[in-house]
């Protein structure tokens, strides 16, 4: 009976119960009997109401119960559009695995139709190596019944093809409380995740394989990233940087530049320039350091990216390579004027030696004076001569030195002449090493790092020299232009003295450049030590700190072989008349050589260039035994005079002279045969001895048939 039958049946119950009441009240019965009935009638009427709202409940609840019916059927729909369009795959099987729903992404997923999924075993599409793995998932989660997420290796594409897949699964219980109804499953792939991953792990891979430092830090300069290379430049550790404030770790000394640039790189979002830094170990390196500001997604500044290059042998190299430029054109402009000089300076200080020679009645005023004038002249020679020991590449002649002799000779030297409140300390081993070089200009190394040492300690202090041998490697020689791997003598030479400021230690081995007072130092000795160091392919380091002292340490290239004995000089005998033709262009040295040889015994032919020295020897060839050459001169050049001479007589013996560094070297380079050298300015011993030596050497070539 549906609603509408139902209120008519009512209704009409309700019209008959009306009809009874009003035939009762007319028909004449006992007042009792009446009575009971009206109650009769009346208990039905308010049944018939009951009945009523009873009815209208159950409407209102037919119309609730449609209404759930209708949003159960939409969340059904609602649910199952879920399940099937969600991104990741949804799978449903049973205890033993076998799919019994599948959503679209997991067909997908598996690269096969919805309908062929219902029914297959889940475990067909997991790679073979990852099967144990599987049902290893599913055991444990049948015992602890708690979801698990593992990684798998999952197949599509006919099995062809696999990725890997996040999955994670969960039971599904039955009716019966505990009881294991099956399990549900959800797939997602994870290989873009992998390339992610691995593309992350190539970055940072790159990121420490570089030998540059970089690091992340925040606003607040503490440290959020720090790679590789950073610790090998800065010597922190990963842990021992992070979370650290940046400035205090690197550059403890405020600086305004670090301000300048943190300024620059909030107002343009870059900066670039060179910033000096100190390492875990104290040591300063000066650093080419990159800024980039970096901002989070809403825009805003979050932090700043630096990227730092060591360029502390760089800038060693440059401004070695800035001095040894320096030097070269020093030496250059040395070589221009240093003819003249020593033209200037070999008559002085010959006459000032032949002078007492040739007037031994002089007053003692007169000698002195004379002495004075020798002094002087042998001072500006010596000038002229440290001055050219910058362009000199090692062309002095070269013997094998002994280091223990050499210092003990600079010991011996200084030990009378310092003051007694300088303590002086030699150390050397039994066998220091052999060096090749020039003794004269070794000894004169010494000496100048001696002396100055002296007079850092005006005071007094403690003065050591000692030597070793060390071998360096390729990585501790690249910093020094010139040197190479090998073993190395080292000579020390500490001082406990004022020490050297740290703004001009890069400083001390600039020509002219000095701290003394005027008139007490020239400013070439540490050039001319540099100058000649280098030349041997060696090196100086220096080190010092104010108020403790300096040390100076020589790198010199180790020979081992057995030392060239170091002979006196002797004092020549007197020539026998034998003649000596003397070619220069300065008539002042023509005329001191000449007065020299011939004061000594000597016959003498002068001539002032090239064409007139022909000439003279054409004349008298069987007679000159010697001829004595300046190698520049006008008209004629003195090369181009020795091998004239050499056509006419084949035997003649030359002895060519100049006042240049490199003369010797290109006589020797270019001429052939010639017998000796003479540096300018000489003094009389020299000019005797060379000569001494060539004519005797002529006569020994003579007695032995060559």
């Amino acid at each position: 009976m549906n609603r509408d039958n139902l209120q008519q049946a009512i209704a009409g119950a309700h019209q008959r119960l009306e009809d009874l009441s009003g035939r009762v009240s007319q028909v004449e019965v006992q007042d009792t009997c009446r009575e009971l009935l009206q109650e009769v009638i009346a208990e039905i009427s308010i049944s018939l109401e009951e009945l009523h709202v009873s009815a209208e409940e159950i409407q209102q609840q037919n119309q609730e119960l449609i209404a759930t019916r209708y949003l159960v059927e939409t969340e059904r729909q609602r649910y199952q559009d879920i399940f099937n369009f969600a991104p990741d795959g949804y799978l449903v099987t049973d205890v033993g695995g076998i799919i019994q729903e599948a959503n679209y992404a997991a067909a997908q997923l598996l690269n096969v139709r919805q309908s062929y999924l219902i029914g297959k075993p889940l475990s067909v599409f997991v790679h073979q190596q990852e099967r144990q793995k599987f049902r290893q998932m599913m055991l444990q989660l049948g015992q602890q019944k708690q979801t698990r997420t593992e990684e798998l290796r999952m197949f599509h594409n006919n099995g062809e093809i696999d990725f890997p897949a996040e999955v994670t699964v969960g039971v599904t219980e039955g009716q019966n409380q505990g009881k294991i109804d099956g399990w549900r499953w959800l797939l997602r792939d994870i290989s873009d995740r992998h390339q992610a991953q691995q593309k992350i792990r190539e970055q940072a891979a790159l990121l420490d394989i570089t030998t540059d430092a970089i690091l992340v830090r925040d606003l607040q300069n503490q440290i959020l990233y720090w790679n590789q290379g950073a610790e090998n430049i800065y010597g922190w550790r990963t842990q021992e940087a992070l979370g650290k404030n940046a400035w205090e770790l690197l550059a403890p000394e405020s600086s305004p530049q670090l301000a300048v640039a943190l300024k620059t790189v909030m107002e343009d979002g870059a900066w670039l320039g060179e910033l000096h830094k100190v390492t875990k170990a104290g040591k300063a390196i000066i650093i080419n350091s990159r800024w980039t500001l970096m901002y989070d997604a809403a825009g805003l500044p979050k932090s700043i990216l630096t990227v730092d290059t060591d360029i502390t042998e760089k800038k060693q190299l440059e401004i070695q390579l800035w001095r040894a430029q320096r030097l070269e054109s020093l030496g250059s402009l040395a070589s221009a004027i240093a003819h003249d000089l020593n033209n200037i300076f070999t008559p002085m200080m010959t006459v000032a030696q032949l002078l007492p020679l040739k007037h031994p009645q002089l007053s003692e005023s007169s000698q002195q004076m004379l002495k004075l004038l020798d002094n002087n002249a042998k001072r500006g020679a010596d000038l002229v001569q440290q001055i050219l020991s910058f362009a000199r590449n090692a062309q002095e002649k070269c013997t094998m030195v002994s280091v223990s002799h050499l210092i003990e000779d600079v010991e011996q030297n200084i030990k009378g002449t310092f003051p007694q409140s300088i303590e002086i300390a030699i150390d050397i081993p039994s066998d220091p090493g052999m060096i090749l070089g020039d003794y004269t200009q070794l000894h004169q190394v010494l000496m100048n790092l001696v002396v100055n040492a002296s007079d850092a300690m005006p005071q007094g202090g403690k003065l050591k020299i000692c030597a070793n041998k060390v071998f360096l490697n390729e990585n501790l020689t690249r910093i020094h232009m010139g040197a190479k791997a090998g073993t190395y003598v080292v000579i020390t030479v500490t001082d406990t003295g004022v020490g050297i400021n740290p703004e001009i230690i890069d400083k001390i081995f600039e020509p002219f450049f000095t701290t003394k007072e005027q008139g007490k130092g020239t400013g070439l000795g540490l050039a001319t030590v540099m100058g000649i160091i280098n030349s041997y392919g060696g090196f100086v380091e220096v080190s010092s700190q104010v108020g403790v002292g300096s040390q100076f340490q020589v790198y010199l290239p180790s020979c081992e072989s057995s030392i060239s004995p170091i002979v006196d000089e002797i004092e020549l005998p007197t020539g026998n008349g034998e003649l000596i033709l003397v070619v220069d262009d300065e008539a002042a040295i023509t005329q001191i050589t000449k007065t020299t040889l011939e004061i000594h015994n000597y016959r003498v032919l002068t001539a002032q260039n090239g064409i007139e020295a022909l000439a003279l020897y054409s004349q008298h060839q069987n007679e000159i035994l010697l001829v004595v050459i300046d190698m520049m001169m006008p008209s004629m050049a003195g090369g181009t005079a020795i091998r004239t001479l050499q056509m006419i007589n084949p035997q003649v013996q030359i002895m060519a002279m100049s006042g240049l560094a490199s003369a010797e070297a290109l006589a020797q380079a270019t001429i052939t045969g010639i017998q000796g050298f003479l540096r300018k300015p000489f003094t009389a011993h020299e000019l005797l001895n060379s000569i001494q030596e060539v004519l005797a050497a002529d006569i020994q070539s003579i007695w032995s048939g060559e």
